[in-house]
């Protein structure tokens, strides 16, 4: 039995900060007992980042815990209420190595000194890439971006003039204002762009969906000291983690002109300071702001200073049916090479086919819909396979 590395004890009085902690991370938390109950929904799983609360395998025996436990990869992040401890211990043995109070795990990997080693990691960025290198890269982008030919098209002006000019020192962060409904490619574009430039850890994205309140600005660039997991706020830690000189800023019309204004002075300046005094040199980045906001209302929510600093401002509308079946044959071909890797019996290319015949696209006007779709389809059609 593969053995697992750690399972975080939390407190349950401290389990409200401990959805934070993971929600800044963008990963859910979900409980054991929900595969116990469908254990199909574990290759729906597959390769996207969970948390598992383990609690529950209090009321289960060992035999079948240790199952379950086995068919969960490395790619889960374990947790269970503290009160267990003891029982786990001694149940689980088997199955982990490490049980570590959730607070010290904080402790022993503090965002702070992961942001203070910024100064010298060097990201990816498009200003560094030869010529050769920038080829292959709009070629990555145009592959993995489906559809909106218009912005592909100027997006390849842009980053050949961005190039030139900062140089120059007279152009720091190439900044794109992409509008337009959800799920209709936006957020894609900053993925895309982090891919092509070689990224292979985490792309750095802040959600400005949770920064509407009046304390959103020390959330985002340096919480008060003592809060569990961001003294440097969330926006450094994001690009501590990463590895390119990308951020996506999503539904930025959500904040406040407090954190607008902060980012006019990014915009100008190129770095990022935090509230304990650490910057970040933005030379050369690129900043992806998203917004579901519509054109007639764009200059309501955003002020013309901040309007005027933004290099690209773009609509994105609904793809065309033929690239609707393109992403379909691409998300498809993902999920089953992941499912290979991990998996004995590997799927085919009659299985894919059967479910790219299923999927009617013309339906989907949201990508993450048809996402959905997809995913259900691959479950319904892998459990098929056991009957």
């Amino acid at each position: 039995m593969k053995s697992k590395k750690e399972v975080l004890l939390y407190n349950l009085s401290k389990y409200k900060e401990l959805k934070v902690y993971y929600s800044e991370q963008e990963k859910e938390i979900v409980s054991i007992s929900d595969f116990i109950q469908n254990e199909s929904l574990i290759a729906e799983c597959i390769g996207h980042e969970y948390v598992i609360d383990i609690s529950a395998l209090t009321n289960v025996n060992q035999y079948h815990t240790e199952r379950i436990i086995s068919l969960l990869d490395n790619s889960f992040t374990f947790v269970a209420n503290i009160k267990h401890q003891g029982f786990f211990e001694e149940e689980l043995r088997f199955c982990f190595e490490k049980f570590t109070v959730f607070e010290e795990y904080i402790e022993e990997n503090s965002d702070s000194d992961r942001v203070k080693q910024l100064s010298t990691k060097k990201h990816k960025k498009v200003i560094d890439i030869d010529q050769d290198g920038l080829d292959s890269f709009f070629t990555k982008v145009d592959q993995s971006l489906y559809g909106h030919q218009k912005f592909k098209d100027d997006f390849k002006d842009l980053i050949q003039n961005f190039r030139v000019f900062n140089k120059l020192g007279e152009h720091i962060i190439l900044s794109l204002f992409l509008m337009g409904d959800s799920g209709v490619g936006k957020t894609e574009v900053a993925r895309a762009i982090h891919k092509a430039l070689g990224g292979e850890a985490k792309m750095a994205k802040v959600n400005f969906g949770n920064y509407s309140s009046d304390n959103s600005l020390n959330s985002l660039i340096g919480s008060p000291r003592g809060y569990i997991g961001s003294e440097d706020g969330e926006i450094f830690i994001r690009v501590a983690d990463s590895d390119t000189g990308v951020i996506l800023i999503d539904e930025f019309e959500k904040s406040n002109s407090t954190l607008f204004n902060y980012f006019l002075d990014v915009l100008e300046n190129g770095k990022m300071v935090s509230s304990l005094a650490h910057e970040i040199d933005l030379n050369g980045f690129i900043i992806i702001f998203t917004s579901n906001t519509s054109k007639e209302n764009f200059k309501k929510v955003i002020s013309p200073e901040l309007r005027s600093r933004f290099d690209y401002k773009g609509y994105f509308s609904i793809l065309k049916t033929e690239d609707k079946r393109k992403y379909v044959e691409f998300r498809l071909n993902s999920i089953v090479r992941k499912f290979n890797k991990s998996n004995e019996s590997l799927l085919d290319e009659p299985f894919k086919q059967i479910i790219l015949s299923q999927i009617n696209v013309r339906k989907f006007k949201n990508m993450r819909d048809l996402n959905k779709s997809i995913k259900q389809m691959f479950v319904k059609e892998l459990n098929s396979l056991d009957h």
